[in-house]
């Protein structure tokens, strides 16, 4: 996330393990940050250094939020229902999808 534009800039779909954040960590890490706020997860600090690393909760409240907002509007990501799907491949489509939506307000036409 960005400070000065709303919305999600990456995403990766996964388990909260160490692979999963490197694959994510690869997209962002050349962005030239200053400063990378957690909520703390023991697998952050792997990879970001201390001097840019701040692990505070309360900082995460727009991260959360957007989280929030992706489960109200994407079926899929609620655990334990029958909407959930099993294809990764069609999970981060949807995913792409209502980012898309959520940022231009209107559906991409296909050809």
């Amino acid at each position: 996330m960005n400070t000065k534009v709303p919305g999600i800039l990456k995403f990766v779909v996964g388990n909260r393990s160490l692979d999963t954040f490197r694959l994510l960590w690869q997209m962002i890490k050349g962005w030239g940050c200053f400063l990378y706020i957690t909520d703390g997860y023991k697998v952050y600090p792997c990879l970001i250094e201390d001097a840019e690393h701040l692990q505070r909760k309360t900082a995460m409240t727009r991260v959360e939020g957007e989280n929030c907002r992706l489960r109200h509007y994407l079926a899929r990501l609620h655990r334990k229902t029958l909407c959930y799907s099993k294809s990764v491949e069609m999970l981060i489509c949807s995913v792409r999808l209502l980012i898309y939506y959520l940022k231009h307000q209107r559906i991409p036409h296909f050809t």
